[in-house]
């Protein structure tokens, strides 16, 4: 018998045996059948709930492939500087220093130097001063592979003209050598080990208040790609109770040692929290200019990125996670850094072979896929490698991307080609980086368009754009797959766990270019409403 029902539905179950129905029956957490309102309702035992959804539009529940939900959760409490000038983030900035104590830090998030100029100049640290000098102030970029700070922040941080550059990423500096306020990459790091960091109680109180804005876009998962410490407050909150989402949750890099040394293999957990891949990153991103490039950006004959992490330490790193039982996701953006990951995951797939372990069992994935080189546009089909895809980048990149990469903008965001050669497709928003909205993720790669319509009716590069339904995929399905939960999450199917997400219209029957209007109606995890619209 069935505890709850909902029926007077449009319901799109993703599987191509019973693709739709009206009515669908829950008993427990799990989905119990699907059918016509008058059989899934004589299934409802005595004091079961019905639930009429007027006609609503019923999905396997979305799942975000690639986010950084602690940062968001953090990011709430910052200052937003992702603003069409440079003077509209700056007068944020002095509007917070104006009610901060003098000595504090004041944190932002979002900004992005190529919006605020067309030569893409970076600010400086003098452009902070002249609104919070008494505050050490230190903004993270929209990409989050460059940090921008004032001079007070330089000094608390002991950064001079003769603070060396780290090993990976640089220092920006003026002609006569003194910093300007702008550090790639590692560099970051000087200013952020002097932020005061946030315990992990502090974490989950910061994501237990974060949990409802997923729930009203639709989301029922995410795969986690921050912190030990995010890991841990998950821990507790999964302990208490109170994980509001199912979450995969990847391991840092620099972890991955205690990792294999203590046996963490790939999908160890249970349905609501797991664990997922070891993350490493093998560039920097476009926005600064630092994703990693066969030739150079566009008017920039020096600049070919950089390489955060050599093929022979990736090598090493890999072979010895696989032979542990954990996959590997990839950070890559440019086309060098995603042909480097290839044939560094082309040479533990032989190795793998050798123990009689296929694809399927080691979910290795690459994180963005921005811009590959055609000779390698094949390659993660043949290699089974996931292409974990954010649309949104897309969208919000084009003007960027042919920018700095020109011509080569062809090869770039281009889930249809991934498609076409055969390769699985996990979408994400890679949040903060942009909006965790999976129904603007949609929109995104089915209309390659922004929001306002550009860049018009074809949409950017439109031989990308994808149909509703392969979009709706990489938001469920190909996400429960990444995670290797394909046989419990991503469609509607008697048996698998009853998450859904429930739209006031149905996607397959509008104009696309309505689609991130549509009303999140509802969100069912494991079968019970964790939201549902007023």
């Amino acid at each position: 018998m069935a505890d709850t029902v909902l029926f007077n539905a449009r319901i799109r179950t993703l599987d191509a045996a019973h693709p739709y129905a009206t009515a669908i029956a829950l008993r427990g957490h799990r989905i119990l059948a699907l059918g016509d309102d008058a059989s899934m309702r004589a299934l409802l035992r005595p004091g079961g709930e019905a639930v009429d959804l007027h006609g609503a539009a019923v999905y396997p529940g979305f799942v975000d492939a690639h986010i950084h939900f602690e940062w968001y959760s953090r990011a709430r409490l910052d200052v937003d500087v992702e603003t069409d000038t440079l003077e509209e983030a700056l007068a944020r900035i002095g509007a917070r220093a104006a009610r901060t104590p003098p000595g504090q830090w004041i944190e932002g998030t979002g900004w992005n130097q190529a919006v605020w100029s067309a030569s893409g100049a970076f600010p400086t640290a003098a452009d902070l001063d002249r609104v919070a000098p008494a505050h050490p102030v230190v903004l993270r970029a929209k990409s989050g592979h460059a940090t921008w700070v004032n001079s007070q922040a330089l000094r608390v941080a002991g950064v001079t003209a003769g603070t060396p550059d780290p090993a990976i990423g640089a220092i920006q500096r003026d002609a006569r050598g003194e910093p300007t306020g702008i550090f790639f990459e590692d560099a970051g790091d000087l200013i952020e080990d002097r932020v005061p960091r946030l315990s992990v109680e502090d974490t989950v109180q910061n994501l237990l208040a974060a949990f409802p804005d997923a729930w009203r876009t639709g989301l029922t998962g995410i795969h986690d790609f921050d912190t030990a410490r995010a890991f841990s407050a998950y821990q507790l909150l999964h302990q208490r109770g109170a994980l509001g989402l199912r979450v995969v949750k990847s391991i840092p890099r620099e972890h991955a040692d205690e990792a294999i040394a203590v046996g963490l293999r790939s999908g160890f957990g249970d349905d609501w929290l797991r664990i997922g891949h070891i993350k490493c990153f093998a560039d920097g991103a476009l926005g600064p200019r630092t994703a990693a490039m066969f030739e150079p950006y566009e008017g920039e004959p020096g600049n070919t990125g950089f390489v955060t992490m050599d093929k022979e330490e990736m090598y090493e790193l890999a072979s010895r996670a696989s032979a542990a039982g954990l996959s590997l996701a990839v950070h890559a953006i440019g086309d060098r850094a995603n042909h480097d990951v290839l044939d560094v995951l082309a040479a533990v797939r032989g190795e793998e072979a050798g123990r009689g372990v296929t694809p399927p069992e080691r979910r290795h994935r690459i994180e963005h896929v921005q811009l590959l080189h055609p000779r390698d546009y094949g390659r993660l089909a043949q290699l089974g490698v996931i292409a974990s895809m954010q649309p949104l980048h897309a969208t919000s990149d084009m003007r960027m991307t042919d920018r700095y990469w020109g011509k080569r903008s062809a090869g770039a965001y281009a889930p249809r080609t991934q498609l076409r050669a055969g390769a699985v497709l996990a979408f994400g928003s890679d949040c903060p980086v942009e909006v965790f909205a999976p129904l603007r993720g949609i929109h995104a790669a089915v209309t390659r368009r922004r929001l306002d319509g550009t860049p018009g009716p074809e949409g950017w590069y439109p031989e990308q754009r994808l149909t509703v339904e392969e979009a709706l995929r990489g938001f469920t399905w190909g996400a429960a797959y990444a995670a290797h939960m394909e046989d419990r999450l991503g469609s509607l199917i008697p048996g698998k766990l009853a998450d859904m997400t429930i739209l006031a219209e149905d996607l397959f029957e509008i104009d696309p270019m309505h689609i991130p209007d549509v009303q999140v109606a509802g969100t069912v995890i494991g079968g019970k409403f964790v939201y549902r619209a007023a």
